[in-house]
């Protein structure tokens, strides 16, 4: 089992910042890619950005520009900065990572999710 335990969320000014953070801890052997996921009232839950080992990183048109992610391998954490937030970047915002696995002798991967943590952007 992994578990993820994500920090930093809170209420904040339009335009202001904040960083989020996500520990991965328990069985982390395997782990590829980890990613922010939001999901704002009555909207479907969007991909935010993600990374890779390599720190590759991809993201959403939304937040290009403003938010960045990074993850330092050796703490298992994987990092949201958020600048010059908006309203519409309210959200619960959850921290995912994939677990690669072996299961019946093919190579697939298993997602593990944290408990999220609420953003507020005030207007």
């Amino acid at each position: 089992q992994v578990q993820l335990v994500e920090s930093g969320g809170g209420l904040v000014q339009a335009g202001g910042s904040l960083r989020l953070s996500c520990a991965a801890s328990g069985n982390i052997f395997g782990i590829n890619a980890m990613g922010w996921y939001r999901q704002a009232p009555g909207k479907q839950r969007e991909l935010v950005a993600d990374i890779t080992r390599s720190a590759s990183a991809n993201y959403a048109e939304s937040v290009k520009g403003r938010f960045t992610i990074s993850r330092d391998n050796a703490k298992n954490t994987i990092y949201l900065q958020m600048n010059r937030l908006k309203s519409e970047d309210t959200a619960i915002y959850s921290c995912q990572a994939d677990k690669a696995v072996i299961a019946d002798g093919f190579l697939s991967e298993i997602p593990y999710w944290g408990q999220g943590t609420h953003v507020t952007v005030s207007s």
